[in-house]
């Protein structure tokens, strides 16, 4: 009988770990984006059938480490001896939510607990993942909202709160879908998932059909470069003044290049200097390149550097690093992890604050590759007056996998959530342009090389997000907390002397004095 119980336990805690792997799918390159509005719903039962909190635990981390997995299954070949550690730490994430899942959804749901559930797990969830993304934990990669990215009347829910309420509203949709299907529901809680789950996807639906379109301000004729994979730096750099002297006599306002594009420091090296100035004359616009190098006080930087024919004119340095791919959090502690993996060998430097440059009479907001992955930052430039926030990316070191897509998949929730066109220009990934309503305007894969041309509408529309703010999180953790801080309060009664005397005194049920009604069978 014992060998039957761990059998099936451990059966359902490998069905855990399928579901969290299956809900990947909703991301690219997969794009089964329906996946998140459903996926979560048997994790749900799972956990809501779980005979114990450790059993949720196992559960939950379980489908964690499945999800997570699945999702970066790119970068598993770069973690060497990394790979247990980091699966043990992010399935950890998930299970404060398995074990809020599980007391909230355990039992005969009733009504009232459904409907507690429907706004705590959403928000817990959220806390999570806001959490989650702290810069020094690896952005915002696999948020649950950016599996819309290509469902315009969803996506246009980012601009009340960004993606957080994205992830907000497809949770909520889970749940609900959970709480109409959950074995022993009572009705009142069924009819209250089944009812909030269809009228909160019906409102986000009819917010996004019936939202007008932006005031268009003027137009930016973009320009990018894709060379391709080119390990060496003087190839790299000749390879991209060849193809921006294909653009002479073009129609254009900016040609621009890829992340590194440049690996040495113009302002130390005259003749790369030099060149520069010459592309910008021969493409007839400005020209934005990528340096990552080493400058002149020693610091290695990567830096948006702005060449016109008569030389620089703007730099913007790259404020939010990659941890470990560009820094090693605490080098004195963790140095060693350069020995087994592709950590970097040296720190770069980051810069102090966002900027903008003008580049034919528009004022464009530059970002350096792993900083699209973070809300804030492309809405600091649309307060700073930006019409355009342009990328620069390169993802050498992942040719032929999802990240490409991932990252090419951020620029369209991040115009939404903005109000403002983004362009990503990658130099070996995928490079794509999509206007403020998330509509894509260009779409380059990694195995095309040459150069590209998108002309991108302008927007300076102040969306709520923008003036809000990250409102939705606050609200989430708020909810997270509270409900933290009861579970705490509840649990101190219940241990406190007074309680347990209490407890020890009272009449069972079945016993003569006792006169509580007992449910017959």
């Amino acid at each position: 009988m014992t060998t039957a119980i761990s059998a099936r336990r451990w059966a359902l805690r490998a069905l855990a770990l399928v579901v969290g792997a299956g809900l990947a799918l909703a991301f690219p390159a997969a794009d089964a984006w329906w996946l998140a509005w459903v996926g979560l719903v048997p994790l749900l039962l799972l956990l809501a059938l779980a005979g114990s909190s450790r059993e949720a635990v196992w559960r939950s981390w379980l489908a964690a480490s499945g999800f997570f997995v699945a999702l970066h299954h790119w970068l598993l070949p770069h973690l060497g001896l990394f790979v247990l550690p980091a699966g043990a730490v992010t399935g950890a994430a998930w299970v404060p939510f398995g074990l809020a899942a599980h007391r909230l959804l355990r039992g005969r749901l009733s009504a009232p607990q459904a409907g507690l559930a429907l706004v705590v797990l959403p928000s817990v969830w959220l806390t999570i993942e806001a959490l989650r993304s702290w810069k020094h934990l690896g952005g915002t990669w696999g948020l649950l909202g950016l599996s819309q990215w290509r469902v315009r009347p969803v996506l246009a829910v980012a601009s009340l709160g960004g993606v957080w309420l994205i992830s907000f509203l497809l949770v909520t949709v889970n749940v609900g879908v959970a709480a109409a299907v959950a074995p022993g529901a009572a009705t009142r809680a069924r009819l209250l998932g089944g009812g909030a789950a269809v009228l909160l996807a019906g409102a986000a639906v009819a917010y996004g059909l019936l939202r007008p379109e932006p005031q268009v301000t003027g137009s930016l004729r973009v320009a990018g470069v894709q060379p391709g994979v080119v390990r060496d730096a003087q190839a790299r750099l000749a390879a991209h003044l060849r193809l921006t002297r294909q653009l002479a006599g073009g129609d254009h306002d900016l040609v621009v290049w890829g992340q590194s594009s440049v690996g040495v420091d113009p302002t130390q090296r005259p003749e790369v200097a030099r060149r520069l100035r010459q592309a910008a004359a021969t493409a007839g616009s400005d020209v934005l390149v990528n340096v990552d190098a080493r400058t002149p006080t020693g610091r290695i930087t990567k830096s948006t550097q702005q060449y016109t024919p008569d030389g620089l004119a703007g730099v913007y340095e790259k404020t939010r690093l990659v941890p470990f791919g560009e820094y090693i959090p605490l080098r004195p502690l963790l140095g060693w992890v350069t020995e087994f993996t592709e950590a970097a060998q040296v720190d770069r430097t980051p810069g102090d604050e966002p900027t903008t440059l003008r580049v034919a009479g528009v004022l464009v907001g530059p970002l350096i590759s792993y900083e699209s992955t973070f809300p804030d930052l492309h809405r600091t430039l649309a307060r700073m007056g930006a019409e355009l926030t342009l990328v620069q990316g390169s993802l050498t070191t992942f040719q032929g996998t999802w990240a490409h897509q991932q990252q090419a998949s951020f620029e369209a929730v991040r115009a939404v959530e903005s109000g403002r066109p983004a362009v990503l220009v990658a130099m070996s990934g995928t490079s794509a342009a999509f206007d403020s309503r998330g509509r894509r305007l260009a779409w380059v894969p990694p195995e095309e090389r040459g150069t590209f041309l998108v002309d991108v509408p302008l927007s300076q529309e102040e969306t709520p997000y923008v003036r809000l703010g990250d409102w939705v999180p606050l609200m989430a953790g708020a909810i997270t907390a509270g409900a933290a801080f009861t579970v705490a309060s509840r649990k101190r009664r219940e241990r406190s002397p007074a309680a347990r005397h209490q407890a020890s005194t009272s009449p069972l049920p079945g016993d003569p004095q006792d006169t509580t009604d007992v449910p017959q069978d």
